[in-house]
């Protein structure tokens, strides 16, 4: 038999009826936000599976927009997240889509901001947890549980050696790895998830590296995203 924690059974403090329909969105919202790095003018949210049937009678809708308004799970103005979005400027809309998902409770959060854009699709996994599986059309695949960094860039040789080479100089501990590329020596993006919280002096030195083109930064449970 599998060993499963509390948390995973029971789900985390919340506002909503189902930990997977709307603590995991909320969870959801908060690291699509973390990785545009700002609130964005337009959130278009797409559901998925058991979401598309069923997001507005479980609050998934509120949920996700909480997240994005960077709320935690057991904030009590989740119920009100659609009006104080858009009373800060953010438009919203909420589709359905059909055919086979990665999970039963996926979504895809499409952000823009001006000429910004990004897009993230995730599962809520149940307990409140939730698995990323791809990030800017990238096939990364996460859980925020830990401090996270997104590295975009070219693949080449000894980038990888470099961001690890500073995360050991640092102290840091590799948790998990993982790296996706659109083709040989062509773009590519990293996601590592640490022990520790990354300090703003190591991001920045990671940024800096040759043929790393930007990146980001998500601690949901500490730290502020970059």
């Amino acid at each position: 038999m599998r060993f499963k924690d509390v948390f995973s059974i029971i789900g985390p403090g919340m506002i909503g009826p189902s930990s997977s329909h709307t603590a995991g969105a909320v969870r959801l919202g908060r690291v699509a936000r973390g990785l545009f790095g700002e609130q964005p003018e337009q959130a278009d949210i797409l559901f998925y599976g058991s979401l598309a049937a069923t997001y507005s009678g479980h609050g998934t809708d509120l949920a996700v927009i909480a997240g994005l308004l960077q709320f935690d799970t057991d904030d009590e103005r989740i119920p009100d997240s659609l009006e104080l979005a858009d009373s800060l400027g953010m438009k919203v809309t909420f589709q359905t889509g059909s055919g086979p998902a990665v999970h039963p409770n996926t979504l895809t959060i499409k952000l823009l901001s001006g000429t910004r854009r990004s897009q993230m699709t995730g599962c809520s996994i149940g307990g409140g947890n939730i698995e990323v599986v791809e990030v800017n059309g990238f096939d990364l695949k996460f859980t925020a549980n830990y401090p996270t960094l997104i590295v975009y860039h070219l693949d080449h040789s000894g980038v990888l050696a470099n961001i690890t080479r500073l995360l050991s100089d640092a102290n840091v501990n590799i948790g998990y790895m993982d790296v996706d590329r659109k083709g040989r020596l062509g773009q590519a993006a990293t996601v590592i998830e640490t022990d520790g919280e990354l300090r703003e002096d190591l991001l920045a030195k990671i940024n800096q590296l040759d043929y790393v083109n930007s990146l980001n930064y998500i601690d949901l449970n500490g730290g502020v995203p970059l």
